[in-house]
């Protein structure tokens, strides 16, 4: 007897409506702003456009391929798809990303200045530079997120927001985190009357502990 298949990404299409509702309850994201994918192999789960998180269904979440041809789903992606699949295209380490418009990042992109290296967390992520402004959605703006990245974990978007990449999903959520704490950390410091950054040396010594941290 024939048996039903299951749909493409089932398991990565719940995860990123499970991280779109995290980015929410944490505030990294507010009403539908930001966007999650999932990439496994040459398929992308992605959210979806103008949908609230906390309505999203997995059968909801778009997948479409490395060229962005659907071959799951019924709604239109995110308006932000170029960028997703243009760093998935130039990276193939990364799995998952991760974009929010968390305030006091977003808050360093709007002054066009990278994260300052206040805190030992940053070196989870890398430097965290930023892409000139382009309209959202743009080719152009997808293309300038990649240079921006480079190899790094995360990128700020001039005057929009924050692009955070990992091996998973997990990482891709922590490195947004980790973005967000830092760069609060930072404003709040100026604000108290100057910030002290770490050198490449101190973070570099942090980056190698970071290998052996948690659990084998």
């Amino acid at each position: 007897m024939a048996t039903s298949q299951p749909h493409p990404l089932t398991a990565e299409r719940a995860a990123v409506v499970r991280a779109g509702r995290q980015l929410l309850a944490t505030g990294l994201v507010r009403g539908t702003s930001g966007n999650v994918s999932l990439r496994l192999g040459e398929a992308v789960a992605v959210s979806p456009t103008g949908v609230p998180y906390e309505d999203l269904t997995p059968p909801d979440v778009p997948v479409v391929d490395l060229a962005g041809q659907p071959l799951a789903g019924t709604l239109r992606p995110t308006s932000e798809l170029a960028l997703h699949l243009a760093v998935y295209r130039a990276r193939p380490d990364v799995a998952a990303i991760v974009h929010t418009h968390s305030m006091f990042a977003t808050v360093f992109a709007v002054l066009g200045e990278p994260i300052p290296p206040v805190h030992y967390q940053l070196a989870r992520v890398g430097p965290v530079g930023v892409a000139p402004y382009f309209r959202y959605g743009s080719e152009e703006l997808a293309a300038a997120c990649v240079a921006a990245l480079g190899d790094s974990g995360a990128a700020l978007l001039a005057n929009h927001g924050v692009v955070a990449v990992g091996a998973d999903l997990a990482a891709a959520m922590a490195a947004a985190e980790s973005v967000e704490y830092v760069a609060e950390l930072a404003w709040r410091c100026r604000l108290a009357g100057g910030e002290r950054v770490l050198d490449g040396a101190q973070l570099a010594a942090a980056a190698e502990a970071f290998r052996g941290y948690g659990q084998a």
